[in-house]
C-alpha cells in the first residue's frame, strides 16, 4: 500500500479548476491536474483495503489500489499498464465519469474524504500519452472472421478494439461524420477536447480497425445485408430516443431537445477551429440555428446533459439561464436510510455549470408554453410535491420569459429501425433483449445503452468489453 496512515495525515484535495468567470469566455477544458507531489500524496492516502469496495463501485473493475500505489511510488508507466488492463479509454472516464468508485471508497464512510481516484486516473493516462507509452497494439494473427460494429460511441469503440486485438477483422459503421458518439457531439469541448478522442481513433485505425462514417444503418444499408456480409454484428447505437415534454406549446419554435442544441454547438465549434471532419453537415441558416445568445434560456432536466446546456448557454451570452428539475431537492449529505455506503448517494450536488452562473429550481412541473408568431416566449410552471406522482401544489403557478427551451430529460430507448431490420427482440423498455449480450438473432449482439438503457460512460466501456468477449467466444465455435 501507499504511505502507512497517510489517510489520517493527508486530506483529500479536489481537482483544481479554472476560475468560472474566466472559463465562460472560451471552450478549453477547465479541469486541471494537481502538481505531481500533491498527486502522489493523494495516491498515498489509499489504504489498499482487504476488500477494495472501489472495485465494486467501478463497473470496469479497475485495479484502483494497484495504480494508486504505483503513482505514490512515481511509477507512472506501470500504473498506465495496470489502468489499461481493465479500461480501454481512461482519458474518457477520467474526465467524464461521475466516479462511483469514489462513492464506494472505504474512506467515504467519512463523507467527502474518499481517495481522489478520478484525478489520479486521468493524470496517469495524460502522462502516458505525453510520454508516448500508449501505442497501437495490432493483433499477432488474423482469424479470418469479420465483425461489424454499428455505432462509434464508447461501447462500440471498446468492442471494436477488443475484437480487433483478438484477431478478427472489424469494421465500424457510424452515421455521424466522426467517431466518439455523444462523447464527441453531446459532451462540450470544455469537458473533453476533441483531440483527446481523435488520438484514440488514430490508435484504433493503426491497429487495423476500419471506420466508415456517414453510413446510416437502416437507411443507407439494410441491417439484413450486414448479416450476410459479416460473421457477427454488434449493435452499439446508444439510447437515442429522447424523453419529450407533452404540454401545450411544445410545437413552438425555440423548443428543442438538448441533443439538437449540443450537436449543433459541437459542429459549429469544429468549423470555427478548422477541425470539422469531411462530410460534416453545413452550418444551418442563421434563422434556423439554435442559439442561446441574448435569450432567456430554460433547461428542463437536471442531469449532466442539462448542465452542459447551461454551460453552453453561458458561453453564448444568454440573458439568463434557469434549470428546472421535476424531483424535489435532495438532502445535502448522504441519506443512509436510502443509499447507504457503498452505494451511489442520492444527495444534492451542484454542477460545474451552475458555478458559472444561472439558477436552479426543484420540484417544478411545466404546465404549458406560450408565445407569438410561432415562437416560444414564456414558460408556465407550478411547484409539485417533489415525488411521484408529482401532484401540483395549488397557488404556485408562475410564468417566466423563455426564448429558448431545452429538453434534457433523458432518453427512453435505442431507435428501433436497426433492431427491427436485424430481427432483434426488444425488452419492455424498447432496448435490445440481450441478457448475455447475444440477441434473439443468431450472430447479432448488443452492448452499451442499446442493451441496458441510458447509463454512464464507464458502463458503456464495460459493456463493449464484455460483449466483445462473448462475440469472440461465439466466433470460436464457428
Amino acid at each position: 500500500m501507499g504511505e502507512l496512515g497517510a489517510f489520517l495525515k493527508i486530506g483529500r484535495l479536489e481537482a483544481p479548476e479554472r476560475d468560472p468567470q474566466e472559463r465562460v469566455h472560451d471552450y478549453r477544458e477547465f479541469v486541471k491536474s494537481l502538481p505531481l507531489v500533491e498527486l502522489r500524496q493523494q495516491g498515498a492516502r489509499c489504504m489498499e483495503c482487504g476488500v477494495p469496495f472501489c472495485h465494486h463501485g467501478c463497473p470496469l473493475g479497475n485495479l484502483i489500489p494497484d495504480w494508486n500505489d504505483l503513482v505514490y511510488r512515481d511509477n507512472f508507466r506501470d500504473a498506465s499498464a495496470q489502468l489499461h488492463r481493465t479500461n480501454n479509454f481512461p482519458e474518457f472516464t477520467g474526465r467524464l465519469c461521475p466516479a462511483p468508485c469514489e462513492a464506494a471508497c472505504v474512506l467515504e464512510i467519512d463523507e467527502g474524504n474518499a481517495v481522489s481516484i478520478k484525478q489520479i486516473e486521468v493524470a496517469i493516462v495524460n502522462r502516458a500519452w505525453d510520454e508516448g507509452w500508449i501505442v497501437p497494439v495490432p493483433p499477432v494473427r488474423r482469424t479470418g472472421k469479420t465483425v461489424v460494429v454499428i455505432g462509434a460511441g464508447p461501447a462500440g469503440l471498446a468492442a471494436a478494439q477488443q475484437l480487433n486485438r483478438a484477431g478478427h477483422t472489424v469494421t465500424v459503421l457510424e452515421r455521424d461524420e466522426a467517431g466518439g458518439g455523444l462523447v464527441r457531439f453531446g459532451v462540450p469541448d470544455f469537458k473533453i477536447e476533441k483531440s483527446v478522442i481523435e488520438r484514440r481513433l488514430d490508435q484504433l485505425r493503426a491497429e487495423g480497425v476500419e471506420f466508415r462514417y456517414g453510413v446510416d444503418v437502416g437507411v443507407d444499408i439494410e441491417g439484413s445485408a450486414l448479416r450476410e456480409q459479416f460473421d457477427a454484428v454488434v449493435v452499439a447505437t446508444g439510447s437515442r430516443v429522447p424523453r419529450d415534454l407533452p404540454v401545450p406549446g411544445r410545437e413552438l419554435d425555440g423548443v428543442h431537445f438538448a441533443m439538437e442544441y449540443l450537436y449543433q454547438r459541437a459542429r459549429a465549434l469544429a468549423r470555427e477551429q478548422g477541425a470539422a471532419p469531411a462530410g460534416a453537415p453545413a452550418a444551418p441558416a442563421p434563422d434556423s440555428a439554435i442559439s442561446a445568445a441574448g435569450k432567456h434560456v430554460i433547461v428542463v432536466g437536471g442531469g449532466d446533459t442539462g448542465a452542459d446546456c447551461v454551460a453552453h448557454s453561458h458561453r453564448e451570452g444568454a440573458l439568463s439561464v434557469t434549470q428546472i428539475e421535476l424531483v424535489g431537492e435532495p438532502p445535502v449529505s448522504r441519506p443512509d436510510a436510502i443509499t447507504p455506503w457503498p452505494r451511489w448517494p442520492m444527495k444534492l450536488r451542484s454542477s460545474y455549470a451552475l458555478k458559472e452562473g444561472g439558477e436552479r429550481d426543484f420540484a417544478i412541473s411545466t404546465t404549458h408554453l406560450t408565445g407569438s408568431g410561432g415562437k416560444v416566449e414564456q414558460i408556465h410552471w407550478a411547484e409539485n410535491t417533489g415525488k411521484p406522482p408529482f401532484d401540483l401544489v395549488p397557488g404556485t403557478e408562475e410564468t417566466r420569459p423563455a426564448g429558448l427551451v431545452l429538453l434534457a430529460m433523458g432518453f427512453l430507448s435505442p431507435e428501433p429501425l436497426v433492431l427491427e431490420q436485424l430481427g432483434v427482440k426488444r425488452d419492455g423498455r424498447g432496448n435490445a433483449a440481450a441478457a448475455a449480450y447475444a440477441t434473439s438473432t443468431d450472430g447479432v449482439f448488443a452492448a452499451g445503452d442499446a442493451r441496458r438503457g441510458q447509463s454512464l460512460i464507464v458502463w458503456a466501456i464495460n459493456e463493449g468489453r464484455q460483449c466483445a468477449a462473448v462475440v469472440d467466444a461465439w466466433l470460436g465455435t464457428r
